[in-house]
């Protein structure tokens, strides 16, 4: 589109500046090429006003609707996990924490008196236990019970998921 049809366009929009309106009006009155771009344009803006706007017939929209509403209404496909891989984890941790109970419980002198008294200084050099207390070091211990509260934690906010969304159906 060259300038001219854009300012014309502009004119007969009505979107021109009033000094741009009272400019293209002179150069209509006065420019033959103006005048008869302008008569074009006039039609073609009447041509296109005369028009009637087609619509899509009320089966097609009908047909556009329902697939959208499909669409949206499918369900994510989710992988298919055996029962019996979810059990085994489980199962894993439980027997992980009865080991570490055990160890636990096992470590404490049940012969010791009723009474305890707690030293100002604790002398570690004093404290004899076996030689696994190697392997279960504080940060090791730490970890540990942090990644089965983890898992725990995420278990169980699986469970509650399945059983909202159970309820909802």
């Amino acid at each position: 589109m060259n300038s001219i049809e854009e300012k014309l366009w502009n004119y007969i929009d009505g979107t021109c500046l009033p000094d741009e309106q009272k400019a293209i009006a002179v150069l209509i009155e006065q420019d033959e090429v103006y005048q008869k771009k302008y008569n074009e344009l006039l039609q073609l803006n009447t041509e296109f006003a005369a028009m009637e706007l087609d619509e899509p017939s009320m089966a097609f929209t009908y047909n556009i609707m329902e697939t959208i509403r499909t669409e949206n209404a499918r369900q994510p496909l989710k992988a298919a996990i055996d029962k019996r891989i979810i059990t085994g984890i489980a199962a894993f941790f439980v027997v992980s924490l009865a080991v570490l109970l055990i160890y636990v419980l096992s470590a404490v002198n049940w012969s010791a008196g009723s009474g305890f008294k707690m030293p100002q200084e604790l002398n570690v050099t004093q404290i004899k236990v076996t030689h696994i207390s190697n392997y279960f070091t504080g940060p090791v211990v730490k970890g540990f019970l942090f990644f089965d509260v983890v898992m725990g934690l995420f278990l169980m906010d699986n469970y509650l998921r399945r059983k909202n969304v159970a309820k909802q159906r």
